[in-house]
């Protein structure tokens, strides 16, 4: 078993997001999966993007957004919604409201995400 306290988890931050590490390669041996808690701020995008290897699975917890897809299509989110990523699949997310969009992250197999990042908050 391994128990990840909330000390352990690193808050990665961007000019559009914060990104906090619930499970990832510095605070857990595994090497199935990473769990991050997004919170894009409002007003700004996460651009459109791809993982080479890896799928990506979205649940809204809070707000709404509007989902970046390959051949400038979008599709909007919303707090409750669902949506898979397959390895290579475009995608990114444009938070057009005034509130963050908060969503979990789960990534598989793991990426550690720090290399997108500017720094970090405690």
């Amino acid at each position: 078993m391994e128990f990840i306290t909330k000390d352990s988890i690193v808050a990665l931050d961007s000019d559009f997001q914060v990104s906090h590490q619930l499970l990832w390669s510095e605070n857990s041996s595994s090497e199935r999966i990473t769990i991050t808690k997004v919170h894009v701020y409002p007003g700004k995008i996460n651009k459109r993007h791809k993982h080479e290897t890896s799928e990506q699975i979205w649940i809204a917890l809070e707000g709404k957004g509007l989902l970046l897809l390959a051949d400038n299509e979008t599709k909007e989110i919303n707090e409750g919604d669902v949506v898979r990523f397959s390895d290579k699949e475009i995608h990114g997310i444009e938070n057009n409201t005034e509130k963050e969009f908060v969503y979990i992250s789960v990534t598989s197999p793991p990426v550690n995400f720090r290399y997108a990042y500017k720094g970090e908050k405690k």
